[in-house]
């Protein structure tokens, strides 16, 4: 029964079903509990652009598109369920939007023979293609967030953050812990002084962090949140009359979700992102035609150019992508998830390629391959306008430190390989 209740939906604004279909993706969504406002926006971008290439082009590569989505809740165990009830359909990839759940399924799709995205989160060491031969983490990750952070503060310094103090706020889990040892060497480096908040789940209590922040007064905080966690720290920093503009999100928390309960008070706020914002890109005048004027959004069509639907529509985008990539080494249309591994091991994202897509410049150019299952680490800063009511870039996408990244990447899978009995190597 917990199964059955586990299934939200099936072939979720796409076909009748699945025997109408001959190419099935899976959703791992969450459209309910306490992270269900960063969620819904990510499922419909992530269901919308498969139901744009059924309706526009006829599927991919002249095969219709079936998505089965299957709501988790965030929650790790259900996430684990949905995917053991989903698997017997097909699926070519798992995007599971969740780090517990990816840290959870990394065994499972392995051993099942199918690939895994966990597109900027997940485990880090997943880079590592010739040990986690099915798990991807491109076009960055949590690595490369930490990074990329501290580059732009050492932009922002005149390249030096000698004595500056950075003060890490995150998520108590999994997800909030990746970029710890990363800000670890990248102050020993760079020579700033790193403090260390957790707060727990579901992040409403952060009073005793913010009095922390307001008695130690660090230069700069970063935050590693989701959910209602990065609604509370920004209104908390607004409170203390924390200088929005040294305040830096991850990825995961930079939505409009984020920043709108503080009202001006969130004017100038940082958040990392590693695709472009907004709906100026003729993508979106094809999905306003075939999804969502034709009424066959996921949703209400409200979500549509906010970051988190930009988020699903650029992972689903890449999985498409790959699915064609596929396509073409194998010589079949109708691949099978062991295809579509290949055909992720072997994209490779283009200027000219994005442009195509109606969506030039929308993300960083990268190449994956068995060695590099991460993509090349570029990611870029946004900036919340309040008076605007827009987020809008401020840089352009830069890497990370692959002197730093890299042989923490090479450690973390070495100690994975070595645990887990595994030969790392690349066919």
């Amino acid at each position: 029964m917990k199964t059955k209740l586990a299934l939200l939906a099936v072939t979720t604004a796409l076909v009748a079903g699945p025997a109408l279909a001959d190419l099935t993706f899976s959703s791992l969504s969450y459209r309910t509990g306490p992270y269900a406002a960063n969620g819904i926006p990510f499922a419909d971008g992530y269901a919308d652009y498969f139901t744009l290439l059924n309706e526009r082009d006829g599927g991919i590569g002249g095969e219709k598109i079936n998505l089965v989505e299957c709501e988790t809740g965030y929650n790790t165990e259900k996430g684990v369920e949905c995917y053991e009830s989903t698997k017997g359909t097909g699926a070519l990839v798992y995007q599971p939007l969740s780090t517990g759940i990816t840290y959870q399924l990394i065994p499972k799709a392995t051993a099942d023979g199918i690939p895994v995205h966990s597109m900027g989160y997940g485990r880090t060491s997943a880079k590592n293609g010739a040990v986690f031969h099915n798990i991807f983490n491109y076009p960055a990750n949590y690595w490369d967030g930490a990074s990329i952070a501290i580059t732009h503060l050492l932009d922002i310094n005149g390249g030096d953050l000698k004595g500056k103090k950075v003060a890490l706020v995150y998520h108590n889990s999994a997800y909030g812990k990746e970029p710890i040892r990363t800000l670890e060497e990248l102050a020993k480096k760079h020579g700033y002084e790193l403090s260390l908040l957790p707060v727990d789940h579901p992040g409403q209590e952060q009073k005793s962090q913010w009095l922390q922040i307001r008695r130690d007064r660090p230069d700069y905080v970063l935050m590693w949140g989701w959910g209602v966690m990065n609604q509370v720290a920004i209104q908390e920093a607004v409170n203390i009359r924390f200088p929005m503009e040294n305040f830096i999100g991850i990825w995961w928390s930079g939505s409009e979700n984020d920043v709108l309960p503080a009202g001006e008070g969130a004017n100038g706020y940082k958040s990392l992102t590693f695709h472009n914002l907004g709906t100026d890109y003729p993508v979106f005048a094809d999905i306003q035609k075939y999804v969502v004027d034709a009424g066959k959004a996921a949703g209400a069509g409200d979500q549509v150019g906010t970051v988190l639907y930009n988020r699903g529509l650029y992972a689903a985008m890449l999985a498409a992508e790959a699915a064609k990539t596929a396509q073409e080494i194998s010589g079949t249309k109708a691949i099978t998830p062991a295809q579509m591994r290949d055909g992720m091991e072997a994209l490779e994202m283009t200027a000219a390629k994005m442009e195509a897509l109606g969506m030039a410049n929308f993300g960083p150019e990268f190449k994956v391959s068995c060695q590099n299952h991460g993509g090349d680490g570029f990611g870029a800063v946004a900036q919340w306008d309040a008076a605007a009511g827009k987020w809008s870039l401020i840089t352009d996408y830069f890497q990370s430190d692959q002197d730093v990244i890299m042989p923490l990447v090479e450690e973390d899978s070495a100690a994975f390989a070595a645990e887990n009995s595994i030969t790392p190597g690349c066919n």
